[in-house]
């Protein structure tokens, strides 16, 4: 638990006076908790983080990296009994920040992001010399043991959460593979973890690096891909080359490296990197019901599409990459990040589902929007020359065009809908999402989203995603 009176202590020991203001930083993803504390002269922010070894972690390493005048956060103090330190105050903007700023214009910000890259192998193998890995959190290294905890993670929080089938045996031998096979790459560096824009701060026009307490001995192409597929970040391809140039450049001032073994191993810890991303999305959006976690996904499955389209991966992996390609194809997670931004128009978000699985998840934060139950109509399925076929499939489709319960059904549910597009309409607002389940999710509840698909396409200006959740898989 967070003792604020003990942040306090804490900060007016350290900077002799008294507390003016005390006041907590927005949530991150982890148990840390941030207070910018403020007298008449200082500043500083005070972290609660329950977790002893990530605390000794993290201060072991901002101590070890100023020896090597790295721009980290300046420990001012620390009770680690309490579970509390005091680091340097840096302000708010990081260098995600400002790029968001600028409406992504990478020209403006070009010369910060090339200077984070170039600063990336002081890290990595200057300040490696000398380091203790022992006291590195949670492991000493990236070995294949965190190799397989992340592509778990990525099973467990996305593919089961998502829907997205698989065979778990033959999944496992790919996962055993791929691990295997990384595990040839040269890993005696050290490795950042979580390298990107967003850990990166800006003061007085510096860079100043945060959040490396996950790092551990590891290979130079993590950190690297961590940052030029960083989801947020949209990267354009001829974009990313160029930074993968000026960071070899970069590189070669600290090590003389072989560039085709380097680019070797580069794309397979890429696609490692963004499983990662995936499965933190999966693990923060749906199991956590955080929805800003779900608008990453696109980007993430961007980033993948251009690996596997250009098969940059080297390892064979190929029950796994059957289900990337299935995530590709998929059309549950385009529109995830919600509207475009040149139009903001409504956006409609229509699933048909089974009941037997969950109902899908509203992503946006609104709250749902409509749940219709379609069982209580016809039932094509127990008509033998239909139970192979879909509500996609014209027999279906006039089988249930014929029965006046199906036809009541939609007349009542889209009269529900309208109203609420009019009206979100009318408000500016830009998303509304409407759920139709049935039994097996085949028939029925497909048939129903096609017909309000179709129904608002002919009547309104709007975004629409379409998404059978069921015949996805």
């Amino acid at each position: 638990m967070v003792n604020q009176i003990k942040l306090i202590e804490l900060f007016e020991k350290w900077a002799n006076e008294k507390s003016i203001s005390f006041n907590p930083l927005p949530l991150s993803g982890s148990m840390r908790r941030y207070f910018r504390i403020e007298s008449k002269n200082k500043s500083a922010l005070a972290v609660y983080n329950p977790d002893k070894r990530e605390n000794r972690a993290f201060i072991y390493l901002a101590k070890h990296f100023s020896k090597y005048e790295l721009n980290v956060p300046k420990i001012y103090a620390q009770n680690l009994k309490e579970n509390n330190y005091l680091i340097e105050d840096l302000g708010n903007q990081t260098l995600y920040s400002l790029i968001s700023s600028t409406g992504n214009n990478f020209a403006a910000t070009i010369h910060l992001i090339k200077n984070a890259l170039s600063q990336l192998p002081r890290f990595q193998i200057s300040a490696s010399r000398e380091l203790d890995y022992s006291v590195c959190y949670p492991r000493a290294a990236f070995d294949k043991q965190s190799i397989m905890w992340d592509l778990n993670y990525f099973k467990y929080y996305f593919l089961k959460l998502t829907g997205i089938n698989f065979d778990e045996q033959e999944l496992e031998a790919d996962f055993q593979n791929f691990s295997n096979g990384l595990m040839k790459a040269d890993k005696n560096y050290f490795m950042y973890r979580d390298f990107n824009a967003r850990n990166i701060m800006i003061k007085d026009g510096d860079l100043y690096f945060i959040d490396f307490q996950g790092g551990r001995k590891g290979p130079l192409q993590y950190d690297l891909a961590s940052f030029l597929y960083s989801s947020k970040l949209n990267l354009a391809e001829d974009l990313r080359k160029d930074l993968f140039e000026h960071y070899i450049s970069s590189l070669a001032a600290h090590k003389k490296i072989d560039l085709r073994k380097f680019k070797k191993f580069y794309f397979d810890f890429a696609l490692v990197r963004i499983l990662q991303m995936l499965g933190t999305y999966g693990y923060r959006g749906y199991y956590e019901g955080k929805a800003h976690f779900l608008t990453s996904i696109p980007f993430a499955v961007k980033n993948l599409k251009s690996i596997l389209d250009n098969k940059k991966y080297k390892i064979k992996i190929p029950h796994l990459i059957e289900c990337l390609t299935k995530i590709i194809r998929s059309d549950q997670f385009s529109g995830l990040n919600g509207t475009s931004v040149e139009t903001k128009r409504l956006n409609v978000r229509i699933n048909s589902f089974s009941y037997k699985d969950k109902i899908p998840f509203d992503f946006t934060g609104n709250g749902g929007g409509f749940v219709f139950d379609c069982r209580s109509i016809p039932n094509p399925g127990r008509i033998e020359e239909y139970k192979t076929l879909t509500g996609k499939d014209e027999l279906v489709k006039k089988y249930l065009d014929s029965q006046p319960e199906a036809q009541k059904f939609l007349k009542d549910s889209f009269d529900i809908v309208e109203q609420s597009v009019v009206n979100y309409i009318n408000r500016g607002w830009t998303n509304l999402m409407v759920n139709y389940g049935c039994t097996g999710g085949q028939h029925r509840s497909v048939y129903c989203a096609e017909s309000l698909s179709s129904f608002l396409k002919s009547k309104y200006d709007l975004e629409i995603v379409l998404n059978h959740t069921i015949l996805n898989q």
